[in-house]
């Protein structure tokens, strides 16, 4: 089902502005905006329905948070999917890596949570305890005019913490992993008045892992619920859902017409492995990294290559999921801080993390699945912007780059002598 919004503007008297148009212009006026972000962006994520958010007829209080927080106009996955909440239907959408999916759920919550009801009334359910921080950290930015609490429970931490803040009452809004949610709903009735429900990473919840606690999950919330599943692809684990949970009470988004973003350029290298670490080195040299995330296939991979990456000068951290959470957590932090320049990462961190500052992605080691490959290179060029991902490529890697290309509709190039700056750089 498709949808168009019509926004109706106030009639402007002959010879002047409308009240209403002068109101909001002198509340505009009010706002304090961070300096404008004057890098290249792409179409994907370049809104061609030409709304601002302001358009949306949000409250003020929240419009403040979005324009103080350097939102500046809505990306096509939220001019699409914002309109479609605010009119409480389900939602199953399919958008890139990096294009704001994680603000096209947040911007209706907010909109639509009754701040005077001290219950909590949003669920956001996501896969691991990494991807629970964005979308809390962006609800603080977003409601920092709003009296809204958020409450973050993920595993790895005392589930006693957990249940005396959500005793407390002062949360509306609740970001968790799976078997987390499930074991305080299980203790306590804390989804009794949550009536809006957000999967996101839809196709990674619907997997066999999660599954069977997922649905346990919806059978605790109310009748009279509104569900939006937010991904960038969509396996059949996810039809059969649709089928199963919503029918035909689902509006469908899909912007995957190209499953890659577009400001990515992908390269490969072929190497033996003997040859990987240094290949690497003369990348450091030769490429102009802001930050640069690299990806092996083992936690054995990652804690040896960061300690070569340390042995060459540079300056690196790693993260994998063996590492306990308050390491990990200390990690992100930092990285996301710019303390250092590489991140060397199990797939732990190939979905949702969101840097904007990465500019580079490298597979030292080259990925079993086009899935996974996806998730991994769209950590660079977040939210439109430039950057590159190199593919480290040994002669057994070969085939299975012909199948990723191939699957993705995209193509992977052998690295030039020297990469354009402008391909990453602006």
């Amino acid at each position: 089902m498709s949808y168009n919004a019509t926004l109706v503007k106030d009639a402007a008297p002959e010879g002047g502005m409308s009240e209403a148009e002068a109101s909001r212009q002198a509340f505009m006026a009010t706002i304090k905006r961070p300096p404008r972000d004057t890098r290249v962006k792409t179409e994907d994520v370049i809104n061609t329905k030409n709304l601002g958010f302001d358009d949306f007829h949000l409250k003020d209080a929240l419009l403040r948070g979005l324009y103080e927080s350097g939102f500046e106009s809505p990306s096509p996955i939220q001019a699409e999917a914002i309109p479609l909440a605010l009119l409480n239907r389900n939602i199953l959408a399919r958008a890139k890596n990096g294009t704001g999916k994680t603000a096209s759920y947040l911007i209706p919550i907010l909109e639509r949570i009754d701040t005077s009801v001290k219950k909590i009334q949003a669920l956001i359910v996501v896969p691991t305890r990494e991807l629970a921080l964005q979308p809390a950290a962006t609800i603080k930015q977003l409601a920092a005019h709003m009296d809204i609490g958020v409450v973050v429970a993920t595993g790895g931490t005392e589930v006693r913490e957990d249940v005396l803040r959500l005793r407390s009452g002062n949360a509306q809004i609740i970001v968790a992993t799976p078997g987390r949610i499930n074991d305080l709903a299980s203790r306590l009735p804390i989804l009794d008045s949550c009536k809006m429900f957000v999967m996101d990473e839809a196709d990674k919840l619907l997997s066999e892992d999660f599954q069977v606690t997922i649905e346990s999950i919806i059978e605790r919330l109310p009748a009279e619920r509104q569900m939006m599943l937010f991904s960038a692809t969509f396996p059949v684990a996810v039809k059969d859902f649709k089928d199963k949970w919503l029918q035909d009470e689902c509006e469908e988004i899909n912007l995957m017409e190209e499953l890659t973003l577009k400001g990515i350029t992908q390269f490969y290298s072929y190497v033996e492995e003997r040859q990987k670490v240094h290949c690497l080195a003369t990348l450091f040299s030769k490429l102009s990294i802001n930050q640069a995330i690299i990806f092996c296939n083992s936690v054995k991979r990652v804690e040896l290559l960061a300690k070569k990456i340390l042995e060459m000068g540079a300056s690196c951290y790693y993260i994998h999921a063996r590492m306990p959470q308050h390491e990990r957590n200390k990690v992100f932090h930092e990285f996301r801080q710019g303390s250092a320049r590489n991140l060397v990462a199990s797939d732990l961190c190939a979905r949702g993390i969101d840097v904007q500052s990465v500019n580079v992605v490298i597979n030292f080691d080259f990925p079993k699945s086009a899935e996974t490959y996806l998730h991994r290179i769209g950590r660079s060029g977040r939210f439109g912007h430039l950057g590159i991902a190199i593919n480290l490529i040994t002669p057994e890697d070969r085939f299975n780059m012909y199948r990723i290309e191939n699957q993705l509709g995209t193509e992977i190039t052998a690295i030039p002598a020297e990469i354009d700056p402008e391909l990453y750089c602006i």
